[in-house]
């Protein structure tokens, strides 16, 4: 399979190039193919003709989004309209992808992939045009797939670095630290997600459309932060703090784990949160648990 990969120097983007076997990856950097170029998208996909286009690429730094809506909706929906145009013209499977964000956290319960999307925040108003985008411009030839808390081994360049690793950074200055404990998310371990994604594309029984893939379960910020410290056997005291879901005026849901429900029905499974988090320090730090 020929696939067009966009966002390799992504956390997501590195660990799909980590976990293909047999695949013909093309994945062009940003001087060749800028997403917010048509043209750069139409002559590159006319170009390789692939078989499949997997979009990593994302404007996600959330409260940046609401101070330029614009660059947001630019990288977020209408790239993904220009891809979907160009995936539809030649024939090609669009793989983008969207967020926890595009729920507002009233259900309480996993999230499934036919959840009405209800957004707080101009993040997650940008994601949902981009999944209308994709599936209304290409929808026989789009999967979009929902995914939530993500880290990984190349960290998140435009956030300074994941939510994990900056913990671990926090723990070489600090012996207490306050840590919101009112949002509840599926935190996710790229490498998994990455090798969920291929086992998606490659599955014969696949359809387009909306797929939730996060590593199982669900926990508080301040629960992932705990586990990091006990696993890692740091001596951080971390304090529970409720926030109320805000970050000054802007809202974040205060519940979005997601439900693998329709990956789940065609055998693809990621780990239990914790596990995937115990092999990512284990690979990274070095740690014993």
């Amino acid at each position: 399979m020929k696939i067009l990969l966009i966002g390799k120097t992504g956390q997501l983007g590195a660990d799909i190039l980590r976990n293909n076997a047999h695949h013909e990856i093309y994945a062009p950097d940003r001087t060749v193919l800028d997403i917010c170029s048509q043209d750069a998208i139409d002559a590159v996909v006319d170009d390789i003709r692939p078989d499949v286009v997997i979009n990593t690429a994302a404007f996600h730094n959330v409260p940046l989004c609401e101070t330029d809506p614009l660059s947001a909706f630019r990288v977020n929906c209408v790239a993904v309209r220009d891809l979907a145009v160009a995936c539809h013209r030649v024939k090609a499977l669009l793989v983008t992808f969207s967020t926890d964000y595009v729920f507002d956290g009233k259900k309480k319960v996993f999230y499934q992939e036919d959840d009405k999307p209800a957004p707080l925040q101009i993040y997650g108003i940008t994601r949902v045009a981009g999944e209308y985008a994709a599936l209304s411009v290409a929808h026989d030839h789009s999967i979009v797939i929902r995914t939530c808390g993500l880290y990984g081994s190349s960290g998140a360049q435009s956030k300074g670095g994941n939510f994990v690793d900056k913990r671990v950074q926090d723990a070489e200055t600090q012996v207490f630290l306050e840590m919101g404990s009112d949002q509840v998310v599926s935190p996710t371990y790229t490498h998994d997600l990455g090798k969920a994604v291929l086992q998606l594309i490659e599955h014969p029984q696949r359809k387009p459309g909306i797929y939730h893939l996060v590593n199982e379960g669900q926990c508080s910020w301040y629960e992932l932060t705990k586990a990091i410290y006990e696993i890692m056997g740091l001596p951080v005291h971390v304090k529970p703090l409720d926030r109320g879901g805000k970050s000054g005026d802007m809202r974040r849901p205060l519940y979005s784990a997601l439900a693998n429900t329709k990956a789940r029905a065609l055998g693809i499974m990621l780990p239990p949160w914790r596990d995937a988090l115990g092999r990512y320090l284990r690979q990274k730090y070095e740690v014993l648990d």
